[in-house]
Protein backbone atom coordinates (compact mmCIF):
# COMPACT_ATOMS: atom_id res chain seq x y z
CA UNK A 1 0.00 0.00 0.00
CA UNK A 2 1.29 3.02 -0.73
CA UNK A 3 1.58 6.53 1.19
CA UNK A 4 -1.55 8.92 -0.12
CA UNK A 5 -0.64 12.11 -1.64
CA UNK A 6 -1.01 15.46 -1.09
CA UNK A 7 -4.16 15.52 -3.90
CA UNK A 8 -7.36 15.15 -1.41
CA UNK A 9 -8.66 13.35 -4.58
CA UNK A 10 -6.21 10.90 -4.83
CA UNK A 11 -6.42 10.52 -0.70
CA UNK A 12 -10.11 10.22 -0.93
CA UNK A 13 -10.18 7.33 -3.74
CA UNK A 14 -7.17 5.58 -1.36
CA UNK A 15 -9.40 5.42 1.55
CA UNK A 16 -12.33 4.70 -0.66
CA UNK A 17 -10.52 1.84 -1.77
CA UNK A 18 -8.71 0.42 1.50
CA UNK A 19 -12.52 0.60 3.14
CA UNK A 20 -14.53 -1.07 0.35
CA UNK A 21 -11.68 -3.78 -1.42
CA UNK A 22 -10.09 -4.55 1.70
CA UNK A 23 -12.18 -3.85 5.10
CA UNK A 24 -15.99 -4.13 3.44
CA UNK A 25 -14.76 -6.63 0.46
CA UNK A 26 -17.65 -9.38 1.37
CA UNK A 27 -16.89 -11.37 -1.89
CA UNK A 28 -15.34 -14.54 0.14
CA UNK A 29 -17.63 -14.61 2.95
CA UNK A 30 -20.09 -14.94 -0.04
CA UNK A 31 -18.19 -17.81 -1.89
CA UNK A 32 -17.93 -19.55 1.39
CA UNK A 33 -21.49 -19.65 2.24
CA UNK A 34 -23.02 -20.30 -1.08
CA UNK A 35 -20.34 -22.85 -1.77
CA UNK A 36 -18.80 -21.50 -5.37
CA UNK A 37 -16.95 -19.23 -7.26
CA UNK A 38 -18.00 -15.17 -6.75
CA UNK A 39 -18.18 -14.91 -10.52
CA UNK A 40 -20.89 -17.53 -10.40
CA UNK A 41 -22.85 -15.70 -8.07
CA UNK A 42 -22.28 -12.64 -9.94
CA UNK A 43 -23.59 -14.40 -12.84
CA UNK A 44 -26.65 -15.63 -10.77
CA UNK A 45 -27.48 -12.33 -9.72
CA UNK A 46 -27.35 -11.03 -12.85
CA UNK A 47 -29.76 -13.92 -14.26
CA UNK A 48 -32.00 -13.35 -10.86
CA UNK A 49 -32.59 -9.46 -12.31
CA UNK A 50 -34.22 -10.56 -15.39
CA UNK A 51 -33.90 -14.21 -17.56
CA UNK A 52 -31.52 -13.26 -20.70
CA UNK A 53 -29.96 -14.89 -23.53
CA UNK A 54 -26.23 -16.77 -23.37
CA UNK A 55 -24.73 -13.85 -25.58
CA UNK A 56 -26.66 -10.79 -23.50
CA UNK A 57 -25.24 -12.27 -20.09
CA UNK A 58 -21.29 -12.94 -21.54
CA UNK A 59 -22.08 -9.10 -22.55
CA UNK A 60 -22.94 -8.01 -19.06
CA UNK A 61 -20.30 -10.10 -17.11
CA UNK A 62 -17.82 -8.82 -19.74
CA UNK A 63 -16.62 -12.49 -20.19
CA UNK A 64 -16.68 -14.94 -23.75
CA UNK A 65 -19.36 -16.92 -24.33
CA UNK A 66 -17.80 -20.44 -23.75
CA UNK A 67 -17.07 -19.57 -20.37
CA UNK A 68 -20.36 -18.23 -19.59
CA UNK A 69 -21.87 -21.42 -20.89
CA UNK A 70 -19.46 -23.39 -18.11
CA UNK A 71 -21.04 -21.32 -15.78
CA UNK A 72 -24.35 -21.55 -16.64
CA UNK A 73 -24.05 -25.32 -17.02
CA UNK A 74 -22.73 -25.87 -13.87
CA UNK A 75 -25.49 -23.25 -12.16
CA UNK A 76 -27.70 -25.20 -14.11
CA UNK A 77 -26.62 -28.75 -12.57
CA UNK A 78 -26.90 -27.18 -8.98
CA UNK A 79 -31.17 -26.09 -9.56
CA UNK A 80 -30.39 -22.29 -9.49
CA UNK A 81 -31.21 -21.87 -13.37
CA UNK A 82 -33.03 -22.80 -16.42
CA UNK A 83 -32.68 -22.52 -20.17
CA UNK A 84 -35.27 -22.42 -22.13
CA UNK A 85 -36.24 -21.63 -25.93
CA UNK A 86 -36.01 -18.12 -27.07
CA UNK A 87 -39.21 -17.06 -28.92
CA UNK A 88 -37.60 -14.67 -30.46
CA UNK A 89 -34.84 -17.07 -32.26
CA UNK A 90 -35.05 -20.67 -31.88
CA UNK A 91 -31.24 -20.91 -31.88
CA UNK A 92 -30.38 -19.45 -28.81
CA UNK A 93 -31.51 -19.86 -25.22
CA UNK A 94 -33.00 -17.55 -22.15
CA UNK A 95 -31.36 -18.58 -19.40
CA UNK A 96 -33.86 -17.91 -16.18
CA UNK A 97 -33.45 -18.05 -12.01
CA UNK A 98 -35.35 -21.51 -10.62
CA UNK A 99 -37.18 -20.32 -6.98
CA UNK A 100 -33.65 -21.67 -5.95
CA UNK A 101 -31.80 -19.27 -7.64
CA UNK A 102 -33.32 -16.35 -6.91
CA UNK A 103 -33.03 -17.34 -3.11
CA UNK A 104 -29.28 -17.65 -3.71
CA UNK A 105 -28.96 -14.92 -5.12
CA UNK A 106 -31.23 -12.91 -2.68
CA UNK A 107 -28.85 -14.31 0.45
CA UNK A 108 -25.63 -12.67 -2.17
CA UNK A 109 -27.07 -9.59 -1.99
CA UNK A 110 -27.90 -9.27 1.59
CA UNK A 111 -24.12 -10.37 2.48
CA UNK A 112 -22.90 -8.00 0.04
CA UNK A 113 -25.28 -5.34 1.15
CA UNK A 114 -23.94 -5.44 4.68
CA UNK A 115 -21.96 -2.46 5.33
CA UNK A 116 -18.42 -2.89 7.06
CA UNK A 117 -18.71 -1.95 10.79
CA UNK A 118 -17.13 1.43 10.78
CA UNK A 119 -19.67 3.27 8.68
CA UNK A 120 -22.26 2.03 11.95
CA UNK A 121 -19.56 3.88 14.40
CA UNK A 122 -19.83 7.40 12.66
CA UNK A 123 -21.44 10.22 13.94
CA UNK A 124 -25.37 10.48 12.36
CA UNK A 125 -23.63 13.90 10.91
CA UNK A 126 -20.65 11.90 8.98
CA UNK A 127 -22.57 9.22 8.13
CA UNK A 128 -25.15 11.73 6.61
CA UNK A 129 -22.69 13.31 4.82
CA UNK A 130 -20.96 10.41 3.13
CA UNK A 131 -24.61 9.35 2.27
CA UNK A 132 -24.89 12.56 0.53
CA UNK A 133 -21.03 12.47 -0.86
CA UNK A 134 -21.60 9.03 -2.13
CA UNK A 135 -25.30 10.26 -4.10
CA UNK A 136 -23.46 12.97 -5.98
CA UNK A 137 -20.48 10.38 -7.45
CA UNK A 138 -22.46 7.90 -8.08
CA UNK A 139 -24.77 10.31 -10.03
CA UNK A 140 -22.29 11.98 -12.08
CA UNK A 141 -21.47 8.14 -13.69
Amino acid sequence: MTAPSNDPAVRAWHNLRVLLQERGDRRREVTEELGMSFFRTKALRRIAQRPMTLRDLADALITDRPYTTLVVDDLERRGLVERTTNPADRRSKIVSATEAGRAVAARAEEILGRPPASLYALPPEDLAALDRIAAVLVAAD
